[in-house]
């Protein structure tokens, strides 16, 4: 069940590792298309804009779980990549160590702060209550997000991204039926949308731990190999954390965007839930199509193949603009079809505001290739500090979006903000990019001449 990146064509190795993740994505934002549907058709107006208005603050915290969890899985990739299972199994048991504390730090204090956050935020009061019950009960269940990442991390790393493809469409399938139960049936309104997700990614977690001890011999730590290890846990943190933090970073930008975009009102706040979902749905494509990049990146690393990470890194740039220019011409034709599902009677208004988010975000998406692959492959080959720089200019771009153009050029100026936070991002990571590659080729030099005067 694992897979070797590190031979055969670069493309078509790129295409397959990444398609389940495609899937994987597409349906967990169908999910939450649905989730939203199910929100606006049955709660209203006001609490489809109290669970978008959480959006930001999700992105924040959440995402830097899921970085981290992330981070934590290169090294294994790299372990893998070079044939060093014993290296490999030492880092998944100190990578378990650091998601568990981490996890329950990280909910305890998000937890307390939860509302404080909202009211800085300048989070509508007729959505409020919805925000806070919402994104509280997701806060409660970070150490459950971890569980799932965490291993469905590790088993991407040593090739296989298939199984996790299998237990998010299964989990999928379970939130859907079960927001539906709660909301329509049991009347639990958005705590049930959100318990619904903590209880299909529970059962994903599950899953995975239960595939990892079946059929993944390779990931079996046993013995001295599960003792801590401070010089693992730094590596672990050195790519974890930065990850994490790319997240969070981009995620302040989005906080400060989201309270900007809360002072035009529920209306607006509802607007951009609903575009968000529908670029969600483009966007899938080109987020797995990044992620694929680090697990590619970090295994030929560790084989000592760079040739195959520049080729690697062409080829995904292409299939990632092939898709983009396909996205814009769908996206013409179907974004007010989709934006109309979310509620039962649709607002013009609200609509036309939605419509033309979708539309700015998927004419940029381009922009977004590059740093997804860039980004991606940046931190597989183990410069996660790079990475924390571009999101520092994705938050700067929000910032600005946020503070300047919203009160500006009010809704426009939310609909160009993230295609202005990839491009400064892009003017950081494809000069970056190249710095790195020629870093990484001198020392392959040095390290065969090395060899030759061995020998």
């Amino acid at each position: 069940m694992t897979r070797n990146l590190t031979e055969g064509s670069p493309l078509k190795l790129i295409i397959t590792f990444a398609i389940p993740m495609i899937l994987g994505n597409l349906f967990q934002q169908l999910y939450n298309f649905v989730d939203t549907m199910i929100v606006g058709h049955f709660l209203g107006v006001e609490a489809l804009a109290g669970v978008g208005a959480t959006g930001s603050i999700s992105f924040l915290i959440i995402g830097f779980c899921m970085g981290m969890c992330a981070g934590f899985a290169i090294p294994v990739a790299q372990a893998f990549g070079a044939k060093d299972y014993k290296t490999l199994r030492k880092y998944v048991a100190n990578a378990l160590y650091m998601s568990l504390a981490f996890s329950f730090g990280i909910a305890i204090v998000v937890s307390l702060l939860c509302r404080n956050i909202l009211e800085w935020m300048q989070t509508p009061e007729d959505c409020i209550e919805y925000s806070y019950v919402y994104i509280l009960t997701l806060f409660i269940a970070i150490p459950i997000t971890f569980l799932y990442n965490i291993l469905a991390g590790i088993i991407r790393a040593v090739g296989d991204s298939k199984t996790p493809l299998i237990f998010l469409v299964i989990s999928t399938i379970i939130n859907v039926i079960l927001d539906y139960l709660f909301i329509s049936t049991f009347s639990m309104g958005v705590f049930g949308a959100a318990l619904a997700t903590v209880i299909s990614q529970l059962i994903s977690g599950i899953m995975c731990f239960v595939v990892i001890v079946k059929k993944f011999e390779v990931l079996h730590v046993s013995g001295e190999e599960w003792r801590y290890d401070s010089r693992y846990v730094s590596r672990l943190c050195a790519m974890g954390l930065p990850m994490g933090l790319q997240y969070s970073i981009t995620g302040i930008g989005s906080v400060i965007l989201q309270s900007s975009v809360n002072m035009l009102g529920s209306l607006s706040v509802a607007a951009v839930t609903s575009a968000s979902k529908v670029n969600l749905l483009f966007l899938c494509v080109l987020d797995a199509l990044g992620a694929s990049m680090a697990t590619y990146g970090g295994q030929n690393l560790g084989a000592g193949k760079i040739d195959r990470i520049r080729q690697g890194t062409r080829a995904a740039c292409i299939v990632g603009i092939a898709y983009s220019m396909f996205a814009l011409v769908a996206v013409i034709f179907v974004r007010v079809p989709l934006i109309k599902m979310f509620t039962d009677t649709p607002i013009p208004e609200m609509v036309d505001m939605s419509a033309l988010h979708v539309l700015v975000t998927t004419g940029c998406l381009t922009l977004l290739v590059f740093v997804n692959v860039l980004r991606f492959l940046i931190q597989g080959v183990g410069y996660s500090n790079f990475a924390i720089i571009a999101g520092i200019l994705e938050m700067i771009a929000r910032t600005v979006a946020g503070l300047v153009f919203i009160p500006l050029f009010g809704f426009v100026g939310a609909c160009v903000a993230s295609p202005f936070a990839w491009l400064l991002a892009d003017c950081f990571l494809v000069p970056a990019y190249l710095t790195i590659m020629k870093k990484l080729e001198e020392k392959d030099v040095l390290a065969n001449s090395a060899l030759k005067a061995e020998d």
